[in-house]
């Protein structure tokens, strides 16, 4: 007899490593993983930040592991592979979530562009290959890819009128497009050795940042008339990190409030 359905959504006993863990995408994504049981891991550019991230999540009630990480340098992937695989044995769940900003407007030099594209397009793989071939040797293991509904749609220059910042960023729509095709690719190749790759696909995030204009406009595009909040990632990532979703691989689902339904 299979276990109690609730029991599969359940990570005791999982290893799990999310990068870029400190951002708005990134925390409750760790969050998420740690309030299941997972030993949560989560990275950061910035080393001086490590201990408050920390303690951040402590004084939050779930404890989690902070690694300092370049996702542009294979070595410093290599090297958190091995020093997680020496203290925990296994890797169970990588969420791809880093992601760098190196372009801000399409008139940017092109050295910006070669700047994305090895941080986000090699690094992604150079991560994805580090831990999924450590994933295939032990027979099991999910990885998930935070792409974006801008992997999906181009940009929508009405929603930036008169806000003094805008969405046309090419480095951002062209990875996030990529990694739609790429998560297929790996579920195809680790398959056979029973990892799974899927892609969720974020629609935009409210913080105390966002422009009240912004947010109004933006939660009239999408079906639930609203922008994503703090937790509104966290029941997905699970699901796909979890036993509850062992029969989905190489699936893109999308968390925009039907951004991209309408």
């Amino acid at each position: 007899m299979s276990r109690n359905v609730l029991q599969s959504f359940s990570l005791e006993g999982k290893v799990a490593l999310v990068t870029g863990g400190a951002g708005l995408y990134g925390r409750q994504i760790a969050m998420a993983l740690a309030q299941a049981g997972a030993v949560t891991n989560m990275t950061s550019r910035n080393r001086e930040q490590l201990p408050e991230l920390v303690q951040s999540f402590a004084d939050e009630g779930v404890s989690v592991q902070a690694h300092c990480f370049d996702q542009e340098s294979e070595e410093s992937v290599l090297a958190l592979r091995d020093r997680m695989m020496a203290e925990h044995g296994r890797i169970d769940i990588l969420v791809n979530n880093a992601v760098a900003r190196t372009m801000s407007s399409w008139d940017d030099p092109l050295e910006a562009f070669d700047k994305s594209m090895r941080i986000n397009a090699s690094g992604l793989f150079a991560v994805t290959r580090a831990f999924g071939d450590r994933m295939a040797e032990q027979g099991s293991g999910s990885i998930i890819n935070i792409g974006s509904i801008q992997g999906m749609v181009g940009p929508d220059g009405s929603l930036y009128k008169d806000m003094g910042f805008h969405g046309f960023v090419p480095d951002y729509f062209f990875h996030k497009g990529g990694m739609l095709n790429f998560t297929r690719f790996v579920a195809s190749y680790y398959g056979p050795k029973n990892v799974r790759c899927n892609c969720l696909s974020p629609g935009g995030l409210a913080s105390h940042r966002t422009p009240q204009t912004f947010v109004e406009r933006y939660s009239e595009r999408t079906l639930l008339g609203r922008m994503a909040g703090d937790t509104d990632l966290m029941g997905s990532i699970v699901f796909l990190a979890s036993d509850a979703s062992a029969y989905v691989t190489g699936a893109n689902l999308m968390v925009d409030g039907g951004y991209t339904a309408k």
